[in-house]
């Protein structure tokens, strides 16, 4: 981050990675809706992109190439980005995505690290989408199913990021990506230098996911469990599937907002309003005690 005097400041972050979908437009759409989500999270506007790519020598048509490009393309026009150039190389496995500069007021810019106690949890997209990302590559997933997962992710977070910053008392904000939800939810937790309650049955899902569980484990979702594991305390009751969706490693996921209990009902109504899907999914409930971070009931 940077901030010109008298200006906003500056926000900058880079994202990219290997095909998730068979479809290479779709796949240049979430590619930049993922690359953008960074910015939206800490409540700013994104204005310029920068293309990284790598494609093999051999083996990939030219239109297909094209058609990734384009779906990027499309997807920052839809956020008012404008595309300023990019670089590509030569790789034997294909990537994509971008580098991002976006705006924001220095004055309120959003990190993890604000969670109070007493804020409610709110999520603005069902998770899912690493198994079945795996489940795709295995050739196990069934085509609604896809659909679901591809919307999802296709869908930029920007009228979820402009309601928010527009809605009073909020305090935090990330976006579910690599780490997963609790992944995710830990690192607001340990910088915000407190506890949280996450309600596992209130926790959306991407409808047909969880019959893909047990056969789409990805490696990222076990690196998950054994980073953050320890942090996070699991009621017995909890199914081992649901537990393993908690870690679940996202692409282009929503955005996990911290805002005060008493603005929360707000909050939800204006998500609500401008076609925003929400979900209340937790809160804060205390200071950091030793040991764990979240508790998850």
């Amino acid at each position: 981050m940077f901030a010109w005097e008298g200006g906003p400041a500056l926000v900058q972050t880079v994202d990219f990675f290997t095909p998730i979908v068979d479809d290479p437009y779709l796949y240049g759409q979430i590619a930049a809706a993922n690359s953008l989500s960074d910015v939206y999270a800490m409540g700013g506007e994104p204005r310029t992109a920068l293309a990284i790519a790598a494609f093999p020598k051999d083996g990939l048509d030219v239109a297909e190439i094209a058609a990734i490009f384009r779906g990027g393309y499309d997807k920052l026009r839809e956020a008012g980005t404008a595309l300023l150039g990019g670089h590509t190389v030569q790789d034997s496995e294909i990537k994509f995505g971008y580098a991002v500069t976006g705006a924001v007021p220095a004055d309120r810019i959003l990190t993890n690290a604000g969670a109070r106690v007493g804020d409610t949890l709110l999520l603005t997209k069902p998770i899912g989408t690493g198994v079945i990302g795996t489940a795709i590559k295995s050739g196990r997933a069934p085509a609604d199913v896809v659909d679901r997962a591809v919307r999802s992710m296709a869908t930029l977070n920007k009228v979820a990021a402009e309601t928010m910053v527009r809605s009073g008392g909020v305090h935090a904000c990330t976006d579910i990506t690599g780490f997963g939800l609790l992944g995710h939810i830990c690192e607001v937790a340990g910088a915000s230098g407190v506890t949280v309650e996450l309600v596992s049955g209130a926790v959306p899902l991407i409808d047909g996911v969880s019959p893909l569980v047990s056969r789409n484990r990805s490696g990222g979702m076990a690196t998950n469990r054994a980073h953050f594991g320890a942090r996070v305390r699991l009621a017995p009751s909890i199914e081992r599937d649901l537990q393993d969706l908690l870690f679940d490693p996202q692409t282009s996921g929503g955005l996990l907002i911290s805002v005060a209990g008493s603005s929360a009902g707000e909050l939800k109504a204006g998500l609500a309003a401008a076609g925003v899907s929400v979900w209340e999914i937790g809160r804060v409930v205390s200071k950091e005690e030793a040991g764990t971070l979240i508790s998850v009931i």
